[in-house]
C-alpha cells in the first residue's frame, strides 16, 4: 500500500495532547496516531451507514401483522443464536 504525505495543522493544545499519547507509549509517533484516529472514524462510519440501511429497510417494509412480543422473541432467538444473548 502506497502512503501519501498530508501537512495538517495543529493548535498547541491539540499538538500537546498528540504528544501525551506517544508519551504514555500508546504510539510510537505522530502519524502512528493519526493513522488509528482515521481507522477508528472508518469503522464508526461503516457501523452507521450499515445502521441506517438497516433502518431503511425496516422502514421500507411496511407494517408488520406480527405483535410486539411475537417480535421480540424473534430477536432474542436471533441474538441467541448468534450469541450476543
Amino acid at each position: 500500500m502506497s502512503t501519501i504525505r498530508k501537512t495538517i495543522t495543529f493548535t498547541e493544545k491539540q499538538d500537546k495532547w498528540i504528544k501525551s499519547r506517544i508519551t504514555e507509549g500508546e504510539f510510537t509517533n505522530d502519524s502512528e496516531y493519526l493513522r488509528d484516529l482515521v481507522r477508528r472514524d472508518q469503522a464508526k462510519n461503516a457501523k452507521f451507514s450499515a445502521l441506517k440501511a438497516a433502518i431503511t429497510e425496516g422502514m421500507e417494509s411496511g407494517i408488520s401483522d406480527k405483535s410486539v412480543p411475537d417480535i421480540m422473541k424473534e430477536v432474542e432467538d436471533r441474538m441467541r443464536a448468534d450469541g450476543r444473548l
